[in-house]
């Protein structure tokens, strides 16, 4: 293992300071690569054009509905074309073809078949996860009213309201499900309020409570939403503005499921959604974003500062390398990227990646193009596929700390703006080993890009990702990939603002070039 020295780094990423990298031009000034031509000149793909719409990207898209949707419409864009899993594949994909397919509205895997693919060639795979740490409305979000104050039930999803979640300005959104009464149709609606309606507020240090340590997440971080002093006028109306300070009855209906939504809240996403019965909503899955946008920050902009970064960075950045990976006529294998909902809760649903989705996506792919190409389908063939293919786990990872350095290990702790780090475990938390890390450093010399290490200390907690759980059900060579950044599972988090930019070039030449860094390794 080399071991990456400043020195080290300066001498593989250039001859200038990590400070005027990010002074080379201004980001927000750079080119928007949003035309996905595989001719597109070097200078569009250099990594500070990569930095405005991944701002836009994450301040747009603060769900995983929204993030699967804005996924999808890019795809329709390039030309790639929806599969749905109720259909049969048989004779629908092709050799040049691109496709994509999504499960549960929160998962989405795309595909590029090389033009000269035969039955049982390999695939370059890269997955990652694209929820983040949030907390959602619960079944029944109506609130008593607590002197005044009309409060929304919410439930944590994994690590969500700690303490970072103090004083933020929140909003909601989410997806909405919804009953046409004319037709009798269902469908799922997207919905974002686009200004902050909700604050978990923090108690004053003049009453001797230290809020370190504290805050029950059931009885403490309870978001406010608005005011409700109905309770001080009996007589409805409140003498010095004559306004009336009725309690808001619930709409929809008894039984129906509006009505255990807090009224206003329901008129408000109504409203967003040009919805005049509240009744027609069946159900809806909304939570708590913060609204505050992502920008460039630091004296040369070289730090992206955002909420959800945790990975709604690897899982655009491995999207934009696929949207601009290269279609050559000799490309005989398949360039694929596959997102997973539920990561962070341990990947266990039909959306997750312990679920069958990116197998059964291979199977069925691989079962339609044997099929034109009279190859016979079968265990064999799946097994000479996975043998030839590889797995590149894409998830955030920690970047060394300044100001907590007993954190960092020594040779092992990677730094912003500099590139992509493989990350190992020796307890198998990531999938990386000598061989996998070996034909990433090929790849990492073959495009000009800087592999970084990542491990942590013997007397630390390792998370973990997609890798294991994926290499294991395929069988397939991986590694774990990471992006580094600061202040993980925080409602707000850094990054460098070349990282999402680096983290394209590195896969978009993973995919690019595993096919010949593959045949290094045939006898």
């Amino acid at each position: 293992m080399t071991r990456h020295t400043p020195d080290f780094l300066r001498a593989r990423s250039s001859n200038l300071s990590l400070r005027s990298l990010a002074m080379e031009q201004s980001m927000l000034a750079s080119p928007r690569p949003d035309v996905y031509d595989n001719q597109m000149h070097a200078k569009d793909l250099r990594p500070d054009a990569f930095t405005k719409p991944y701002l836009e990207f994450m301040t747009e898209n603060p769900t995983v509905f929204h993030a699967v949707d804005y996924f999808k419409q890019k795809l329709l864009k390039a030309g790639y074309q929806e599969l749905s899993s109720r259909d049969s594949w048989a004779g629908q994909l092709a050799p040049s073809g691109k496709y994509f397919t999504t499960r549960n509205g929160s998962s989405i895997i795309a595909f590029a078949i090389g033009a000269a693919y035969k039955p049982g060639n390999g695939i370059a795979m890269i997955a990652g996860h694209i929820d983040a740490l949030t907390a959602r409305l619960k079944p029944t979000s109506t609130k008593p009213n607590s002197n005044g104050y009309i409060q929304l039930g919410v439930a944590q999803y994994a690590g969500a309201l700690n303490e970072t979640w103090w004083d933020r300005d929140l909003s909601v959104g989410g997806r909405v499900i919804v009953r046409d009464p004319a037709t009798g149709k269902t469908t799922v609606k997207l919905v974002k309020l686009d200004w902050p309606i909700a604050r978990i507020a923090t108690l004053a240090p003049h009453f001797g409570l230290s809020m370190m340590g504290h805050g029950n997440r059931e009885t403490e971080m309870v978001p406010i939403i608005g005011l409700d002093n109905s309770d001080l006028y009996p007589t409805g109306a409140d003498t010095t503005t004559t306004t009336t300070t009725t309690p808001e009855a619930p709409l929809g209906g008894q039984g129906s499921f509006t009505s255990t939504q807090p009224p206003k809240l329901v008129k408000l996403i109504t409203k967003e959604l040009g919805i005049t019965d509240p009744s027609t909503i069946l159900n809806w899955e909304l939570e708590l974003f913060d609204t505050q946008p992502a920008a460039v920050g630091g004296l040369d902009k070289e730090f992206i500062f955002a909420g959800r970064i945790d990975d709604k960075l690897c899982s655009w950045a491995a999207f934009m390398a696929l949207l601009h990976a290269k279609a050559d006529p000799t490309d005989s294998g398949i360039k694929l990227v596959a997102l997973f909902d539920d990561e962070e809760i341990g990947s266990l649903l039909r959306q997750g990646a312990r679920g069958n989705f990116l197998p059964i996506t291979i199977e069925r792919a691989v079962e339609s193009l044997s099929a034109s190409s009279s190859v016979p389908f079968g265990p064999g063939l799946l097994g000479q596929t996975y043998a030839s293919s590889f797995l590149v786990s894409s998830d955030v990872t920690h970047a060394a700390h300044p100001n907590f350095p007993q954190t960092n290990l020594a040779g092992h702790s990677p730094r912003l703006n500099v590139g992509v780090a493989l990350c190992v475990d020796a307890s198998a938390h990531m999938t990386t080993d000598s061989v996998s890390m070996a034909i990433l450093d090929r790849v990492a010399a073959l495009s000009g890009c800087v592999n970084q290490r990542h491990m942590i200390r013997n007397d630390s907690r390792s998370g973990g990702t997609v890798g294991p759980m994926l290499s294991a059900a395929m069988g397939v060579k991986a590694a774990d990939v990471g992006i580094p950044q600061l202040s993980m599972h925080s409602i707000r988090a850094t990054t460098g603002s070349r990282d999402p930019g680096l983290g394209v070039k590195f896969y978009k030449a993973f995919l690019d070039l595993w096919e010949g860094v593959d045949r290094e390794w045939k006898p």
